[in-house]
């Protein structure tokens, strides 16, 4: 008998615990209300569906490193987030940024007997990204680099999924110090920056690891990741891009171009618009400030309390202010009213007793899942 497949050291896939929670709310006699997920729901802007369908006559293979066009839109869009110039070498547009996550540290040579580390509530993927590479995972305090270990590459998130923590210049000035004491490479994934919801952040955006001010105009050991997917409306593209170190991404694009991760030349197109126009942004920006809003004020009246140290995102990160609720007895206290949340358990030990809930349903969805939470309320 064949030795294969050989099965990786992964844990099962954790969305697949919610099914029995997703059949009870769907007995809802109004319907289900799933604020489970950040898939965006709104419609993809007009210009950049124009710019797929202008492009969609591409019988050629489209390049790893992105269209010329392409990486001059991903350069401006660094400069006006205040980033250092990498210049033509130092970004490549990536298959949406799941797989860049997931990827990254094997790419960059993460081996066994290395250490992964992520903050420790945060999107699973972190910790997957080190055991694909076979590295050890370890969550950390994202705020402390003084508490963490030795480790050979260091996540951020910034702002964070699940909870909406943002990351000061200070406390970013700080990783980069400790990275370059401890010849560490640092990605931080910041596809949330665009939806800043509290001061400084909205008028002076989400600060970067690359700004300026954070590493002192020097991109060494630097990678930052974006995804449209938030901003624009274009999970479905997969559309997404890496920034950083030109000798860091070099052996990066190399395998990339050996393993054909190319994204389409049509998504090219469409990525380069997207990139160039920031009205549709800040459009879709103020549609989630106001679905955000209901939900803060249906949340604090259906009795639990949400993280008032989440500043940006797509998520409320809620819990039971007194305690007595564990994260899956408050899914089910949702399922229960027909809406859909995430356990706080998917992001880590640090989300016991939370879940997350989603900003990305229709208004008509968010209105509907707010006069459940109040008129049964949850913790009377």
């Amino acid at each position: 008998m064949s030795v294969l497949p050989r099965p990786l050291d992964l844990p099962s896939f954790p969305w697949d615990q919610l099914t029995p929670y997703r059949k009870r709310a769907a007995e809802h006699p109004a319907g289900v209300c799933d604020l489970s997920i950040g898939t965006p729901v709104d419609p993809t802007p007009a210009l950049i569906q124009d710019a797929l369908q202008e492009h969609a006559d591409a019988p050629g293979y489209p390049t790893v490193i992105g269209s010329p066009e392409l990486c001059h839109a991903i350069l401006a869009w660094g400069k006006r987030r205040n980033m250092v110039d990498v210049g033509l070498q130092g970004v490549v547009p990536s298959i949406g940024s799941k797989e860049a996550v997931a990827w990254l540290p094997f790419l960059l040579g993460v081996r066994p007997g290395d250490t992964v580390l992520f903050p420790q509530a945060s999107y699973p993927t972190y910790d997957i990204s080190a055991r694909l590479a076979g590295a050890t995972p370890l969550p950390v305090d994202p705020t402390d680099p003084s508490s963490w270990p030795d480790a050979q590459l260091v996540w951020l998130n910034s702002p964070g999924n699940p909870d909406g923590h943002v990351l000061s210049l200070d406390e970013l000035r700080a990783v980069v110090q400790w990275a370059r004491s401890h010849d560490a490479v640092v990605i931080s994934d910041e596809c949330y920056s665009a939806l800043a919801w509290e001061e400084p952040f909205v008028s002076e955006g989400v600060p970067s690891l690359l700004d300026e001010r954070v590493c002192d105009g020097d991109p060494r050991s630097l990678i930052v990741l974006y995804s449209l997917s938030k901003q624009s409306n274009l999970a479905g593209y997969r559309a997404a891009l890496i920034y950083g170190d030109p000798q860091l991404l070099a052996p990066v694009i190399e395998v990339r171009k050996h393993s054909g991760m190319m994204v389409p030349a049509p998504v090219q197109a469409a990525m380069r618009v997207a990139l160039e126009d920031t009205e549709h942004v800040e459009a879709q920006r103020q549609v989630y400030a106001r679905r955000r809003e209901i939900l803060i004020d249906a949340i604090a009246r259906t009795g639990l309390e949400r993280d008032k140290d989440s500043a940006a995102g797509l998520y409320l990160w809620v819990r039971d202010p007194r305690g007595d609720f564990d994260s899956w007895q408050l899914v089910d206290a949702f399922a229960q009213r027909g809406i859909v949340v995430a356990p706080g358990d998917f992001y880590g030990e640090a989300g016991a007793g939370f879940v997350r809930v989603a900003l990305t349903a229709t208004d008509e969805r968010v209105a509907e899942a707010a006069s459940r939470l109040i008129a049964q309320p949850i913790r009377a």
